[in-house]
């Protein structure tokens, strides 16, 4: 068995924050900051829970890693996301001039870091970001993937009972999975 290296020792760490936003029911996107090798900060995707906007796996991230170090600027530090950043956290990755962002899956719909736009490495902003694709980016795919395909079901599921018979959980685990 081969050893992970650095990249994916923390990727593996992102995607546990992940699993969390998954067990609320959340997007499961989840992210880790460190600085000097260890994490400082991690973060996961609470938009519905919170019922905030901006509660994505990064910006939580970054609001700790900010309290953690005492300062705005990460400077030194390196962010790892199972999905590539929208045009929100990018932004907030180069405010916070966060030194390198390392990425699971990329998002040809919404990704700001190669996809669809480029925040991270415009030459044209007082800050570049330092940015490596693609690690782990297998398993960071197929956990967003089976989360979709899931909701997708349920939602169809939804559609299909009457509207006086509620679709609990257990219901939808009966149906869905033979549970």
């Amino acid at each position: 068995m081969r050893k992970l290296t650095e990249d994916e020792k923390f990727m593996k760490a992102a995607l546990a924050q992940a699993r969390k936003a998954e067990k609320l029911d959340e997007a499961p996107i989840g992210c880790v900051i460190t600085y000097e090798g260890r994490i400082i900060a991690r973060g996961y995707n609470r938009r519905n829970t919170d019922k905030n906007t901006l509660s994505h796996a990064e910006m939580n991230a970054i609001k700790k890693a900010s309290k953690k170090l005492g300062d705005w600027r990460l400077e030194g530090c390196t962010i790892y996301i199972t999905l590539e950043p929208c045009q929100m956290c990018a932004g907030a990755i180069v405010q916070a001039r966060i030194t390198r962002a390392v990425i699971g899956s990329m998002n040809s719909k919404a990704g700001c870091a190669g996809s669809v736009l480029n925040v991270l490495e415009m030459p044209e902003f007082n800050h570049q970001v330092e940015v490596t694709r693609g690690v782990l980016q297998e398993e960071c795919s197929q956990m967003l993937s089976e989360f979709f395909r899931g909701l997708r079901a349920r939602k169809k599921l939804v559609a299909v009972c009457a509207p006086s018979e509620p679709v609990s959980e257990e219901i939808w685990r009966k149906r869905e999975f033979g549970l």
